[in-house]
């Protein structure tokens, strides 16, 4: 039990110190080059003065959802520094610890099966099931979002960005952000249970130093995709979902609703029957049709009235809850 308490501290630690420089410069690096490539495809006469009007567009600056995209951000950082990727981490592997457990007292096996390091293949096996039990978790949660309302009223923060501003993409609630963690520890955390019962020294693949879930964050151009840039990625669209195809998500028009849902794969939404295809250079407009959409570009809207309306949900469903059952207790006169 030491020992698998032990990796678990290890792993931990190693999560939690896998972010570097090398991976921001990547990250920077992409978002010029998907900037530069865009601009290419949609500028005849070119200019340097004029690709940066196009890479960041006054009328998308300057409007009142980018401020509040900056202002929710920096709040969110300054307030919530420390807490949300910890505690992704701790749930994955506090489920891991009790599905290993679990397994160890059913099966009559000693743990774990293969002993010593790792090999490549095992590796490679192990870090993409992970991979594809991340990505799936993702996707689950995010459909539960769109389809229960106590959800969706935190989910609603991020789609009432009326203009993408790179840095929407942290246009979550710190609360949906933590809920969102703790499911995840579900399905990865039951995946790497079940791989700790076969090897306790498992290590997701590096390249170049660099952890493969930064690369992933690289692969799926989170920052892009949360942007005006219509980036494709052509025939591996149906394999990784490109940014042009998130932006549909984000979109206002009916026929865009509840679509594409995926984290980096794209394949879930064509499985599930969620996919849309948006044509080359479709343009969409973003935010929320409710009536109250302006009350989402303040700090406030963005921190408490989404706490006020969940908690509405949540005290009316408990309110019919206990209101039925105490209608079915009560003796007929």
């Amino acid at each position: 039990m030491n020992s698998i308490l032990s990796e678990l501290i290890t792993r931990l630690s190693n999560k939690l110190s896998s972010s570097s420089l090398i991976a921001m410069g990547v990250l920077f690096l992409v978002v010029f080059i998907c900037a530069a490539v865009a601009y290419r495809r949609t500028v005849e006469h070119r200019s340097l003065r004029d690709f940066f009007d196009f890479a960041f567009p006054a009328e998308i600056i300057w409007h009142p959802s980018a401020r509040a995209d900056f202002l929710f951000w920096i709040t969110k950082r300054a307030i919530m520094p420390f807490l949300l990727i910890p505690a992704g981490v701790t749930f994955v592997f506090g489920v891991g610890y009790v599905t290993h457990q679990a397994i160890a007292a059913l099966l009559p096996v000693e743990t774990p099966i293969l002993q010593g390091p790792a090999g490549p293949v095992t590796t490679l096996i192990f870090t993409i099931t992970m991979l594809l039990a991340y990505d799936i978790s993702y996707y689950l949660y995010h459909v539960a979002q769109h389809r229960y309302p106590f959800l969706w009223e935190l989910h609603k923060v991020h789609h009432s960005a009326e203009v993408m501003v790179g840095v929407t993409k942290d246009r979550v609630h710190p609360l949906d952000d933590l809920m969102n963690r703790a499911w995840d520890g579900v399905i990865p955390g039951i995946c790497f249970g079940i791989w700790s019962i076969f090897a306790l020294n498992l290590v997701e693949l590096t390249v170049f130093g660099i952890n493969v879930y930064i690369l992933r964050n690289i692969l799926m151009m989170d920052f892009v995709r949360h942007t005006h840039l219509k980036i494709s990625f052509g025939p591996l669209n149906h394999v990784i979902l490109c940014p042009h195809w998130h932006q549909l998500h984000h979109s206002v028009n009916p026929r865009h609703y509840d679509k594409n849902f995926g984290l980096l794969f794209s394949f879930w939404d064509r499985i599930f029957g969620t996919q849309a295809v948006p044509h080359p250079d479709e343009d969409f407009r973003f935010g929320l049709m409710d009536r109250d959409a302006a009350d989402y570009q303040s700090l406030f809207g963005l921190w408490i009235l989404p706490l006020k309306k969940m908690w509405k949900h949540m005290t009316r469903f408990f309110r019919k809850l206990f209101g039925n059952a105490s209608t079915q207790s009560r003796p007929n006169s």
